[in-house]
């Protein structure tokens, strides 16, 4: 904390007076708040607006600041608030063409500066899964998600099992917090990066028997 303070003191910003008098934790917060909004500017579709923080992620990042879980009644609350922002398919069909939801995988484009706001959106689902075997180039940051559908037993579609696994599957792509508070998965469908029939392409690489995630 001394090391960090003597960094952070060294950066003139408004608010602290002076360096001589010990700061508190509020007086870090603010002044790392000041330091990245100063670095960073509207470009293009990025806008400033990004660093603003939501209730789940300011309670998410002070628990792993503090290097501790977040403490239960937090947990639920995020996760209470979380599914209630979930959508089913509106009309009622769960999966679209998997050869899509692998291009939709595959691609990281979207949301930067330099995108095109017209253009479609990515999941960039292997920068933190593997998913399908001949993709050898994947992130560890999420489990394999390599025969997700053949492993959850889905091939019958009619199911109740498959309903189970099929509302689960959506809910973790719009909105991984109503199952996980403190997810690192992009909320996908909550967040508008992916539309709905573009989730239903991904809820088709994963869940199709035909796909080559359950070859």
């Amino acid at each position: 904390m001394k090391h960090i303070s003597k960094i952070l003191c060294s950066v003139a910003v408004a608010g602290l007076s002076a360096c001589s008098t010990p700061a508190t934790a509020p007086d870090f917060d603010r002044l790392t708040a000041d330091i990245v909004k100063a670095s960073f500017r509207d470009e293009g579709m990025a806008k400033v607006g990004r660093l603003q923080q939501d209730e789940a992620n300011r309670a998410c990042s002070s628990a792993d600041v503090a290097g501790k879980p977040l403490d239960a009644v937090a947990a639920s609350a995020i996760q209470d608030a979380s599914r209630k922002t979930l959508k089913l398919p509106t009309d009622g069909n769960y999966l679209g063409d998997w050869k899509e939801g692998e291009k939709i995988a595959q691609s990281g484009r979207g949301l930067t500066w330099t995108d095109n706001p017209t253009e479609p959106n990515g999941g960039n689902c292997y920068n933190c899964h593997q998913i399908t075997k001949d993709e050898v180039s994947f992130g560890t940051i999420g489990p394999s998600l390599y025969n997700y559908g053949k492993l959850r037993g889905v091939a019958d579609r009619a199911s109740p099992q498959a309903k189970v696994i099929m509302d689960y599957t959506w809910n973790k792509i719009w909105n991984s917090r109503a199952s996980n508070a403190c997810s690192n998965m992009p909320r996908f469908g909550h967040n508008g990066i992916l539309t709905e029939q573009q989730i239903k392409h991904v809820m088709a690489l994963l869940l199709d028997p035909k796909s080559a995630v359950n070859q």
